[in-house]
């Protein structure tokens, strides 16, 4: 990331999802990777595990872990999926909607299916994630067709 100064009370992490649960976390860079629409993990180059959602510690390596950031770039397979008709609160209005796992080779990556209607959701469809800025100004990321 840039040298840009951080704030002290660093906050940036409230502006993710529909409901935001966090305010701070250790990998707050995420959310400025979503705001330059790019979607990103972090990888340690220790041992090369890589990891989405991203990790600022890696739990084979711990202290001695090299810990950076890489953009999810390309097409993954859609491994899997399910289709919620009830939802917890806060996410109600945005039934029905289809969280995933997408298979990117290397690595997979959790959640949910963006424009993609319904009933053509298939496993094995290519999709790949996507920054999105959601209607209120909260941001995300979601599979969307490439």
């Amino acid at each position: 990331m840039s040298g840009k100064k951080k704030p002290e009370a660093d906050l940036r992490f409230a502006k993710f999802g529909t409901k935001s649960f966090t305010a701070t976390t250790k990998v707050n860079d995420f959310i400025d990777y979503l705001e330059k629409g790019q979607v990103a993990g972090t990888k340690c180059n220790t041992c090369g595990e890589v990891f989405f959602p991203p990790r600022a510690q890696c739990y084979k390596c711990r202290d001695a872990a090299e810990i950076e950031w890489f953009q999810v770039q390309g097409s993954g397979k859609l491994a899997t999926y399910s289709e919620l008709k009830y939802a917890p609160t806060g996410f109600t209005e945005d039934l029905p909607y289809a969280i995933a796992v997408l298979d990117m080779g290397d690595y997979k990556l959790f959640g949910r299916i963006g424009d993609v209607p319904l009933d053509e959701v298939k496993v094995g469809m290519e999709l790949e994630a996507q920054a999105h800025e959601l209607p209120n100004g909260q941001i995300n990321y979601v599979f969307n067709r490439p």
